[in-house]
């Protein structure tokens, strides 16, 4: 991180995390930003679900809702990013404070519920997006709609002739009784009518299903079943967490999801099982307290074949995408391995 980026993150930290956030989106838009530019060479190049990946260090859902900082992002290091989530309407989310740092765990708790600019907005900005990056969009559902599961076929009918790929958002703790979605029976319904959708595209994109890290064993076994039998392309595993397990902050009981680093081991533990349920049929991306090259490089190990991150940027700043994408290529050569794929799942009895 350079002496700017440190000054700047500094500065961010001294105001209230949405405030702050709403800041660094603005750089990006204004080219102020960190820009280290594409990271690429040929062990980091790799395939995911068709999607042609410069590197499989990618930026989770949320930190860009509303596609606005489309341009710089794509210039950030990362092999992929995704916005949203987007739903059909625009909705103003919950209540304000709904974002809460915390420092001593190098995490963060969210209720922000789906607030967002709507897909017709979103739908607009994507259509001017930047064509040499690979972009997705996080499906979302109105938190007051009458058909929430119709909702995700939505947002895809209408924006997915200017993405790469879309996910289905299922997991969020912070729409209530949206993760009832995750039953089996639900899933499935909800699931035929978004591929359905994607099939009446003029070209049909990846479509990933995006899990909660605190299901069961027969709530994961589900879940393996259904996506395997929808046709989804993946699985991205996880979500953000419920449990609130060995925090020090003192905003360790405010209510919805928790990201960062307390959610690494968890999540990962969710992806090597997944990896075994699904026997290698559907590609999966790890998230979920990724903040070096090392932790990218166990989801790897785990299962992963791409993986994705966005608290860490809280903590450690834009430029730790391309930082982790060198990282990793020096890992993998370490190794031994060619290419990304070659290391995928190689360690997943770590996570056993």
């Amino acid at each position: 991180m350079s002496l700017i980026e440190r000054a700047g993150l500094a500065l961010l930290h001294k105001v209230d995390p949405e405030t702050a956030h709403g800041l660094a989106l603005k750089a990006l838009q204004l080219g102020v930003a960190p820009a280290p530019g594409l990271v690429t060479s040929d062990r980091l190049r790799t395939q995911v679900a068709g999607l042609s990946l410069p590197n499989p260090i990618g930026l989770a859902a949320g930190f860009d809702k509303n596609a606005t900082a489309l341009l710089g992002l794509s210039r950030a290091g990362f092999g992929f990013f995704e916005v949203g989530a987007a739903t059909p309407r625009p909705q103003p989310g919950n209540p304000r404070p709904r974002l809460f740092r915390l420092t001593e765990d190098q995490a963060a708790i969210n209720r922000f519920g789906f607030n967002n600019d709507g897909m017709e907005a979103i739908a607009r900005r994507l259509a001017l997006r930047p064509r040499d990056a690979v972009i997705g969009l996080n499906l979302g559902a109105n938190k007051d709609s009458a058909d929430r599961a119709a909702d995700f076929a939505t947002v895809l009918a209408r924006c997915g002739r200017n993405l790469d790929f879309a996910t289905v958002n299922v997991s969020s703790p912070n729409t209530e009784k949206l993760r009832d979605l995750q039953g089996k029976a639900a899933l499935s319904a909800l699931l035929a009518g978004v591929m359905a959708a994607n099939a009446g595209l003029d070209t049909p994109i990846p479509v990933f299903l995006k899990i909660a890290p605190d299901l069961d064993d027969q709530g994961l076994a589900d879940v393996a079943e259904v996506a395997r039998a929808s046709g989804v392309a993946g699985v991205i595993a996880t979500n953000t967490t419920l449990s609130r397990t060995g925090l020090q902050s003192v905003h360790r009981d405010q209510a919805g999801g928790l990201s960062g680093q307390p959610l690494f081991e968890k999540s990962t533990r969710v992806l090597a099982r997944l990896s075994d349920l699904t026997e290698g049929q559907l590609p999966l991306i790890g998230v979920g307290g990724v903040s070096s090259a090392e932790q990218a490089y166990a989801k790897i190990r785990a299962g992963a074949s791409a993986v994705q991150l966005y608290t860490a940027l809280v903590y450690k700043g834009l430029s730790l995408a391309a930082d982790i994408a060198r990282g990793l290529d020096r890992l993998l050569a370490r190794d031994g391995f060619a290419q990304v794929a070659d290391a995928v799942g190689t360690g997943k009895e770590d996570w056993r």
